[in-house]
């Protein structure tokens, strides 16, 4: 395999010092790969070797989001939704000299595709064309009822900073990536929901786990604070930190269907996902329904978020005004696509610089 040469360094912008994967030439037609929750820029080191081969006029840049990976340490406010992350990638654009051309070609995985959810309504000359990977849907993380997003609350109970294991929590903070109590385990939590799949043997299983466990932990990063609520099961979201910006109270990208000009969208999802799916196993509605959360309303009141459907009833929608847009749904794939299948998404990345 040719070597991509993925390497990091710092890059100051005018919000913080972004640390920043990347290959290829300065000349070359920029990627801009957004990596999920729980994950740094350097998880897109098979997705850019797979892009080198591929071609070699392409460069990479795989920023670290705020609170991960070796980027400054500022709090987030979850109050705009995924907008401090959005303003971040901004910066580094405009630091790079490509900001506001309609010439980067951008993927985002998870969460990170949120990130590019938001930045095409806030930014929208930054990006020339857009690859969903496995992506947070436009109505937020969990909370809604429907294929439209319906909330099943005001106040987004079940969503939120709350909503993450404490046990997981407090291993993160202490680096602790053990194998015993798996449950609560980073490494196995990664490898389990997240990770390479069947495509583990050739994949660095100890650099991705380095990775996961520079994440900042805390109510101003990862998993973020939380009020109590009325409803089941208690908790609502807070306005610090990680998972406080996905929460529907805060998060709403579904304004990408009226732009006046629509990127081109490829929806890339895998349907063995455990964590983005119509029953994500990281949705409490979920697992309450399952019993591993007692209380649970029932489905009248708090069915598991159809997140699948909302993203394909979104972009129904942006087609419906002019946008064009693929779905790639590859059989058998959870949602590790970056780590699992990197040359096919490679591929469905490169096939847009021709287009």
């Amino acid at each position: 395999m040719t070597e991509s040469s993925f390497t990091c360094s710092l890059v100051e912008t005018s919000r913080l010092t972004t640390n920043v994967w990347s290959s290829g030439p300065e000349d070359g037609v920029p990627i801009l790969l957004l990596h999920g929750n729980l994950s740094t820029g350097g998880y897109w080191r098979y997705v850019a070797d797979a892009l080198c081969e591929l071609a070699d006029d392409v460069r990479v840049i795989a920023p670290d989001l705020r609170g991960f990976g070796r980027t400054d340490a500022l709090p987030i406010d979850a109050t705009r939704g995924l907008g401090d992350m959005v303003e971040d990638v901004h910066a580094l654009l405009e630091a790079l000299g490509l900001a506001d051309e309609c010439r980067v070609i951008a993927a985002g995985w998870s969460m990170g595709a949120g990130v590019l959810e938001q930045l095409m309504i806030e930014h929208p000359d930054d990006l020339a064309s857009v690859v969903l990977v496995a992506p947070l849907s436009p109505h937020g993380f969990g909370g809604t009822v429907d294929a439209a997003g319906t909330p099943a609350s005001d106040d987004g109970a079940s969503t939120g900073g709350g909503a993450a294991s404490a046990d997981f929590v407090r291993r993160l903070g202490e680096k602790d990536a053990g194998d015993q109590d798996p449950q609560s385990s980073p490494r196995v939590v990664m490898r389990t929901y997240y990770g390479p799949g069947a495509n583990a043997d050739n994949v660095d299983e100890d650099f991705l786990v380095d990775e996961l466990l520079l994440t900042r932990t805390g109510d101003d990063f990862y998993p973020g604070d939380s009020t109590p609520s009325e409803n089941w099961p208690g908790l609502a979201p807070g306005n610090r930190g990680v998972l406080n910006t996905m929460a529907p109270t805060h998060f709403d990208a579904t304004a990408i269907v009226d732009l006046e000009r629509k990127p081109p969208v490829t929806w890339v999802h895998g349907t063995a996902d455990q964590v983005v799916s119509d029953t994500s196993l990281f949705d409490l509605a979920t697992l309450g329904s399952l019993g591993a959360v007692p209380g649970w309303p029932g489905a009248e009141v708090l069915p598991p978020q159809p997140m699948v459907a909302q993203m394909r009833a979104v972009l129904t929608r942006y087609a419906a005004a002019g946008g064009a847009t693929r779905e790639v749904a590859l059989e058998g794939i959870a949602h590790g696509i970056p780590l699992e299948v990197p040359e096919v998404l490679a591929r469905e990345i490169e096939a847009l610089i021709t287009d």
